[in-house]
């Protein structure tokens, strides 16, 4: 029997509640997936939290020489420096094989280690500056939810921590494990690490999902053909005004948006189903198996059949 895949919450001092609260509820054990989750400090004890109470942590740095994965939470303030110990203990981790991620400010923790040197990472949209002019060597996107270099990711403030934590579930287990573990949560089973974050603007434009409503239309008639006319009248807005405003509410055009809809959907039924890679296609909007073949290797690196024999029932 494989062993489960042990993730550990590297708590710190100041560390802010929801990011410490994200990945203790994605990874628990009893979503019936194979992780577990643990908590750790510098030191076992209680570990003061940004606000009035803490965390009481079984463990010290050591428990990260046994994890599969690490997740770094937010602290406060923002870029306060971490021990020494902390950075050695992240590189050994890193060294050794473990994933590293960091949800909102954690990733100056990863910068300080020197994890994200030559790297892509992204963290608040309010700390970015200050990630980018103390870690030049870095290149910091402030304007997404979540990076993956691979080995590392980052992730912007407070709930996109959530879209971090479901994305490594769904390179883990497929999009049926992510999307079961969604519904438990009762949120959004998929937000591109690309999407947008809501930064502050000058203009009274709103920043709520004015187009939620078209997307969802969207999702269910990806088999047949979508244009940008059509979508900008679902969403009785010109074509320009409707494109800015995509643009702004997922960080990408609608077609980029749409294509990785249908692929998800074609991994899902690819998960679940026995239809031919040609029928997946059909019924994902993608036209023939060659076309989805295509997009599966550029966005995922692998073909549908190999993502099959990866993912089918283990959702």
């Amino acid at each position: 029997m494989q062993r489960p895949h042990r993730v550990v919450v590297l708590v710190l001092d100041g560390a802010l509640p929801l990011d410490v609260g994200i990945p203790s509820e994605v990874f628990h054990p009893e979503t019936g997936f194979p992780y577990v989750v643990s908590a750790c400090g510098v030191s076992a004890g209680t570990v003061p939290s940004h606000g009035s109470f803490g965390y009481a942590v079984p463990r010290g740095l050591d428990a990260l020489a046994e994890a599969d994965t690490v997740v770094v939470p937010g602290y406060a303030p923002a870029g306060r420096p971490v021990p020494v110990a902390v950075r050695d203990a992240l590189r050994d981790a890193a060294t050794r094989g473990a994933r590293i991620a960091s949800i909102c400010y954690g990733a100056f923790a990863l910068a300080e280690a020197g994890l994200l040197d030559g790297l892509r990472a992204t963290t608040h949209w309010d700390a970015a500056e200050l990630l980018a002019q103390r870690h030049p060597q870095i290149t910091v996107e402030p304007n997404v939810l979540f990076v993956d270099e691979g080995s590392v990711l980052t992730s912007a403030g407070a709930a996109a921590g959530l879209d971090l934590c479901l994305h490594i579930v769904r390179r883990d287990l497929g999009v049926g494990a992510a999307n079961e573990i969604a519904r438990g949560l009762v949120t959004a089973p998929y937000r591109s690490g690309g999407q947008a974050q809501y930064l502050p603007r000058t203009s009274s434009a709103t920043h709520g999902e004015t187009l939620a409503a078209t997307r969802e239309w969207a999702l269910t008639r990806l088999d047949e053909p979508l244009t940008i006319a059509g979508l900008a009248a679902h969403a009785q807005m010109s074509p320009r005004t409707f494109l800015r405003r995509f643009a702004e509410e997922t960080g990408s055009t609608p077609l980029q948006w749409i294509l990785r809809a249908r692929v998800d959907t074609a991994r899902e039924l690819l998960e679940g189903t026995r239809l031919s890679v040609d029928r997946v296609a059909e019924q994902v909007g993608l036209g023939t198996g060659s076309n989805l073949r295509l997009h599966f290797r550029r966005l995922l690196g692998v073909s549908p059949s190999e993502y099959r024999a990866t993912f089918s029932g283990r959702s």
